[in-house]
């Protein structure tokens, strides 16, 4: 039996897959455009591996996927692949459209067709597990109740209604053309291999340097942060045990404010690496808020508890820490991905916000 997985070079995808061949035998056919936030250094301890099979591709090519469905004959598809900073679909909406929303109906065609021709227990065990995001359900007041899976989809950002509308195909997949599926919505994610555009490997990138730790606005925005590998058991949990066109909250049960998250980074980096120059916190700059910040996310995962009996296996404290030293032990990748291309974007994004204070 194999997984196809797509976007298995990012952050999450990559996540996934080292887990998932240290879990199992169960071979893997990776599908990845290795666009800005794609690494394949995210891989290398697989090289050699046979179990790990890297296409280099794009979700929106049929022809591709329909080829990858037929010589490897996956018993599931794992999507991962998006656009997926919310900075990057305010400057540039048309990609998030074209992969987010265009992208998944081209997988969804490719696997309707390929399911369709199953047979017997190949067709039975089948499923498309499609991975998004708690953003399509829009900001929380300060006291409401966290989202729960019945939570009306209300998106706010170009980045959340692109994959509002994704599950929304997904969805209707299923109850249209009785397709497998099965959705996931996460929250905040953090840990190894984070692309340093997102808060905490960016703040943790940016203090070792000695630059400005930027924070949005009053630094008040609420999020639900889940360790990565957390999420990996959860998706792993779905595909095999998931009744079939449901969706799965997955939380940490950690909300954070983005104040309290660097506040933390730089206490453990005061700690295990401190700076002459004095603690850290020093370098927090608050910058221009981003148009339309969502306040506050939090995810109910009581359903994902009770039906499958998955429980997040890190506390926030203990994933942080191995966290910043997952970073400072592994410089190396960290200077390989800073290209002068991500520079640019950071110093357009953070330093025009800078200046517009």
């Amino acid at each position: 039996m194999t997984i196809l997985v797509t976007g298995g070079a990012g952050f999450i995808g990559s996540n996934f897959v080292l887990d998932w061949l240290a879990t199992c035998d169960e071979p893997v056919v990776n599908l990845d455009a290795l666009t800005y936030a794609g690494n394949l250094q995210n891989l290398a301890s697989l090289s050699g591996d046979a179990r790990h099979v890297f296409v280099k591709g794009d979700i929106g090519d049929r022809a591709l996927v329909d080829s990858l469905l037929q010589r490897h004959q996956p018993r599931a598809l794992v999507h991962f692949a998006a656009e997926s900073h919310v900075d990057r679909s305010i400057l540039g909406p048309a990609a998030f459209i074209k992969t987010n929303i265009e992208g998944t109906f081209t997988l969804l065609e490719a696997a309707r067709t390929y399911w369709s021709g199953l047979q017997g227990e190949a067709r039975a065990r089948f499923r498309f597990q499609h991975v998004s995001t708690d953003e399509v359900y829009g900001s929380l007041a300060p006291d409401a109740e966290a989202f729960t899976e019945t939570h009306p989809f209300e998106p706010n950002s170009p980045y959340s209604a692109s994959k509002a509308a994704s599950d929304h195909l997904v969805r209707a997949w299923h109850h249209t053309y009785g397709l497998p599926v099965l959705t996931t919505n996460c929250s905040n994610n953090y840990g190894p291999f984070h692309f340093p555009e997102k808060l905490i490997p960016l703040i943790i990138a940016n203090a070792l340097a000695g630059k400005p730790l930027p924070i949005y606005g009053d630094g008040l925005q609420v999020r639900d942060w889940l360790y990565v590998r957390d999420h990996c058991s959860a998706i792993r949990e779905v595909i095999e045990r998931g009744r079939l066109g449901e969706t799965y909250n997955v939380g940490g049960w950690n909300e954070k404010t983005n104040r309290e998250i660097v506040d933390t980074v730089c206490a453990l980096l005061d700690e295990l690496q401190p700076d002459p120059a004095g603690p850290y916190s020093r370098l927090i700059t608050f910058v221009k808020d981003r148009p339309g910040h969502d306040r506050r996310y939090a995810i109910d995962a009581r359903k994902i508890e009770r039906e499958l009996g998955w429980r997040p296996a890190e506390t926030f404290d203990t994933g942080i820490r191995k966290t910043v030293r997952w970073y400072l032990d592994h410089r190396d990748w960290v200077a390989a991905v800073q290209s002068g291309g991500y520079r640019d974007w950071v110093d357009a994004n953070y330093t025009a916000r800078a200046a517009a204070e």
